[in-house]
C-alpha cells in the first residue's frame, strides 16, 4: 500500500498545483509556434498569462471532431503525405502514426514511455521480470504499443497477442507462462473462460491493468475468484494515462503529467468539487500539445486522499458519456443550450431536460432545483427554453438536491417502439 513509482506521487498537492501551472504557458506557446493547427484554435491567447485553473478555464475546449476537420482541411488544400500532420507541427522523422476514429491520424513519438502508462503499471503491481501477455490491438490504434512502452519502461517483457485467436492467446498464455496479462476486461474473462473450457490451468497468472471499457465490481470480484487481482486505468490514444486505480480500490489517482478539470457537459465550465461532468484534459506532450482536450467522458472529484499516500487528486472513474446531444422535433438540442439556461438562472441548482413522448409527439420538460421559487420563475424559464432552443417546453421546479449527480443535462425518455 505505501510503494510508490516515485517521488511526485506524494508531494505536496500545493507543489504540484505550482509545477504544473508554472509549465503551462510554455506548452502552449510551443504549440502556438509549432502547431498551425493549434495555433488557430489558441489564437488570441497570451500564453505567459494562462497560469492558474481559472485563467485555464477562460481558454477553449478542443474535441476531437474539431482536430480532424483541421487535418481534413490541411489534406485539401495539398498537405502532406501523412494526412496533414504538418497542421499539428509533425515533420519527417515521426516513428509511427496511428489511426482513431475518423478517421483522425495521431503520432507516436516514441521517446520510451510516450504515453506515460508506467505509473499505472506499477500501481497494478507489475515489476521489473515480470512476462506480460498484451491483448490490445497493434494494428491501426495506438492501445498495444501504447500499453507496451509502458511495461518495458518498467522492465517487463511483452508477449504481443494483440486481439482474437483466443485458443491461440490461452496457449501463449500456458505455455509461456506470462504472470500479467493487459487488455479488456471482457477480453480476461474470455480467455478465462476459454481457458477452463479447455482444462487448461493457467496458475501462474496473476495480474491485470485492463482499460478500454467499465470494469464493475461484479466483473473485478469474478475475475479474482480465478486467481487473477486486476486493476483499470483510465487513458486515451490522444492523451495517454490520465488516471490509475491504486491497491486501496478507491476511486483512479490522477496522473502526475496532466491538468484535468471537470466541467459541465458541452461547455468549458469547471463545476464545483464532487459534482459530476465532462472531463478536460490538458497534457505536457510536445509531440502532441493538447490544451484543455474534451474526452466526452464523465466523471467526478472524489474527496480526501488516496490511502497509499499518493497525493493527487482521485476522480470516480469512467461514468458514461457526456455527449447527450438529441434531436427533437427535427432541431438539435445540446447540453451547452441546458448550461446557457442555467447561466440565466444563476439561483438555480441542477438542471436537466426530458424528452418524452411516442415517435413523432416529443415533449420537453425541464427539472430545475430552486430553493425558493416565486411565481414567475417556471414562466420566466419556459420563455428561455423558447429562446435558447426554439423549442417549446413545460418547466417543473423540484427542491434542492432532489435530481441524482450524475452529469445528464439531457436525459431521452421517449418510447421508440
Amino acid at each position: 500500500m505505501t510503494e510508490h513509482y516515485d517521488a511526485l506521487e506524494t508531494r505536496d498537492p500545493e507543489a504540484r498545483e505550482a509545477a504544473l501551472f508554472a509549465a503551462l504557458p510554455a506548452q502552449i506557446a510551443y504549440a502556438q509556434a509549432r502547431a498551425p493547427a493549434f495555433a488557430r484554435i489558441l489564437h488570441g491567447i497570451d500564453a505567459a498569462a494562462v497560469r492558474s485553473r481559472a485563467a485555464l478555464a477562460r481558454l477553449p475546449v478542443t474535441r476531437k471532431h474539431e482536430l480532424l476537420e483541421q487535418q481534413q482541411a490541411a489534406r485539401a488544400q495539398g498537405g502532406d503525405a501523412m494526412g496533414g500532420f504538418g497542421a499539428f507541427g509533425y515533420g519527417p522523422g515521426m516513428p509511427r502514426i496511428f489511426a482513431s476514429p475518423g478517421t483522425l491520424y495521431e503520432p507516436d513519438a516514441q521517446r520510451g514511455d510516450h504515453w506515460r502508462m508506467a505509473r499505472a503499471f506499477f500501481a497494478a503491481g507489475f515489476r521489473s521480470g515480470d512476462l506480460l501477455h498484451n491483448s490490445f490491438s497493434y494494428h491501426f490504434v495506438p492501445a498495444g504499443a501504447m500499453m507496451e512502452s509502458g511495461a518495458q519502461a518498467l522492465g517487463c517483457t511483452v508477449f504481443p497477442g494483440g486481439t482474437g485467436q483466443t485458443e491461440q492467446q490461452v496457449q501463449a498464455l500456458a505455455e509461456l507462462r506470462a504472470s500479467g496479462y493487459v487488455g479488456t476486461p471482457s477480453f480476461l474473462r474470455i480467455l478465462l473462460e476459454k481457458a477452463a473450457e479447455r482444462g487448461t490451468a493457467l496458475p501462474q497468472l496473476r495480474r491485470a491493468l485492463v482499460s478500454g471499457e467499465a470494469f464493475p465490481p461484479s466483473l473485478r470480484d469474478w475475475v479474482r475468484a480465478r486467481g487473477v487481482e486486476a486493476y483499470q486505468c483510465y487513458a486515451t490514444a490522444d492523451l495517454g494515462l490520465i488516471a490509475y486505480e491504486t491497491a486501496a480500490r478507491e476511486g483512479l489517482v490522477l496522473d502526475e503529467g496532466v491538468i484535468v478539470e471537470i466541467v459541465t457537459p458541452g461547455t468549458g465550465d469547471p463545476v464545483a468539487e464532487g459534482e459530476v461532468g465532462e472531463l478536460v484534459v490538458t497534457s505536457f506532450n510536445p509531440a502532441y500539445p493538447l490544451v484543455r482536450f474534451g474526452t466526452g467522458d464523465l466523471s467526478a472529484v472524489l474527496p480526501g486522499r488516496c490511502p497509499t499516500g499518493r497525493s493527487n487528486t482521485r476522480i470516480r472513474g469512467w461514468m458514461g458519456r457526456a455527449d447527450q446531444t438529441t434531436k427533437v422535433r427535427g432541431m438539435f438540442v445540446h447540453p451547452a443550450q441546458v448550461a446557457e439556461i442555467g447561466r440565466r438562472f444563476p439561483d438555480l441548482g441542477r438542471l436537466r431536460l426530458v424528452v418524452s413522448g411516442a415517435m413523432a409527439d416529443d415533449r420537453l420538460l425541464l427539472l430545475a432545483e430552486c430553493a425558493a421559487p416565486d411565481t414567475g420563475l417556471a414562466q420566466h424559464l419556459g420563455q428561455a427554453i423558447r429562446e435558447v432552443t426554439k423549442l417549446r417546453g413545460e418547466v417543473e421546479l423540484r427542491p434542492p438536491g432532489s435530481l441524482p449527480n450524475d452529469g445528464k443535462l439531457i436525459e431521452d425518455a421517449r418510447s421508440y417502439q
